[in-house]
């Protein structure tokens, strides 16, 4: 496997990530229309910014984590049932914990 190639891929996700992040949270904190309807859609976009917002996170702590198993040496390996996950799985998912087996269990 290839270390170099993941953690590249991984780190400039993450940087992806940072940036949109800071983009959804500067838009949560503009200030608000004051016309009744046109605040009622903001709240709306809001409420799908703030779900945005918690997949960024969850898939920023994922991918921290899978940092941490590359500088541990186990990253590539199946949590479940410790076999090699898959090159193609890892580039489609390269935070992926589960080999293609166990995912399907």
């Amino acid at each position: 496997m290839q270390k170099e190639k993941f953690e590249k891929i991984l780190r400039g996700r993450l940087q992806d990530l940072n940036r949109r992040l800071h983009l959804v949270d500067s838009d949560l904190g503009r200030r608000k229309d004051a016309d009744d309807e046109d605040r009622a859609v903001e709240l709306e976009n809001n409420d799908v910014l703030e779900g945005f917002g918690r997949a960024g996170q969850e898939e920023v702590r994922a991918i921290n984590a899978a940092l941490q198993r590359l500088e541990s040496g186990t990253f590539g390996i199946c949590v479940k049932c410790g076999a090699p996950i898959s090159e193609a799985r890892l580039e489609a998912v390269p935070f992926a914990v589960k080999c293609q087996s166990c995912l399907s269990e």
